[in-house]
């Protein structure tokens, strides 16, 4: 079996970016290849696409195949082994940055927990070799172009780890679901969305989102939207006087002014216009 190795270098260099991709490569190891033991500065991801080895760290070792990642962590002690028999093929990236950190463990990768295995027609390999790709054109782009890969990478990374890491049960999953409820109303609440609309989104029946949004908020998935909106009005009426009624009605996703008016007033004891106002001449008196 020959062996081969390649590597491409991120043509900007790295000068403390938030997150910035070092390198990518690919290597056909050779029986019995050994990298370690070792301590890296940087996260090192590698992505084995046929053959097999063993990962070892300071808490356990690992014995990964196709479709099989490990994720080094910088100041960890580790090796890894390519097997006798089958050596493992395998692409890789290098990764750095402040805001790496947190990117990982977003993800889901932890010192205790560094390998994932992805399933058919992952985006890993496809995103580490157009990496090294980018790197090979030489452009400024290109770094870029490898935080794009790297995002897609924790992001699948994210949905494999964080879902098989979830608590199992009922409850767990009703409070998951409400937290993405309220998550797309605080995102959607300036567009004229509905609830019928976010059930679409969400995958759910309408009448169970009801229940347990009531169920874990004491409040319905229509009232909680129209408080939202109204509050958000109340942060425009105060702050943006040179908007009309009807402008701060249709920046909080309500596009019937009139509508907007009667239950401004109906929530807040006042009409939208006195409510600015009176928050005027507090102003003032301040």
């Amino acid at each position: 079996m020959e062996h081969t190795y390649s590597v491409g270098s991120n043509p900007v260099v790295y000068d403390h970016q938030h997150l910035h991709v070092l390198f990518a490569g690919e290597s056909q190891t050779l029986p019995l290849h050994q990298a370690g033991p070792k301590i890296y500065d940087y996260f090192l991801l590698h992505f084995i696409e046929s053959g097999f080895g063993t990962f070892r760290t300071e808490e356990r070792k690992y014995e990964l195949g196709p479709g099989d990642c490990f994720l080094i962590h910088p100041g960890q002690l580790v090796s890894y082994l390519s097997d006798e028999d089958q050596p493992w093929r395998y692409r890789w990236a290098a990764f750095t940055g402040t805001d790496a950190d947190a990117l990982v463990l977003q993800a889901g990768f932890t010192p205790q927990k560094p390998v994932l295995s992805t399933l058919e027609g992952s985006a890993f390999p496809g995103a580490l070799a157009g990496m090294m790709r980018a790197f090979y054109a030489g452009k400024e782009s290109a770094h870029l172009t490898s935080l794009g890969y790297l995002y897609l990478i924790v992001g699948e990374a994210a949905e494999l780890l964080l879902s098989s890491s979830r608590l199992p049960g009922a409850e767990s999953q009703v409070k998951r679901t409400v937290k993405q409820m309220i998550h797309y109303m605080a995102a959607q609440y300036a567009h004229p969305v509905s609830i019928e609309q976010m059930c679409a989104s969400l995958g759910y029946n309408r009448a169970y989102l009801s229940r347990i949004f009531k169920q874990e908020t004491g409040l319905s998935p229509v009232t909680y939207l129209l408080k939202l909106r109204i509050e958000k009005s109340r942060q425009l009426l105060r702050e943006r006087p040179e908007l009309s009624v009807e402008q701060v009605a249709a920046s909080v996703g309500l596009t019937d002014a009139l509508y907007f008016s009667r239950q401004f007033k109906r929530l807040c004891a006042q009409s939208p216009t006195s409510y600015r106002i009176t928050t005027a001449r507090h102003g003032e008196k301040k």
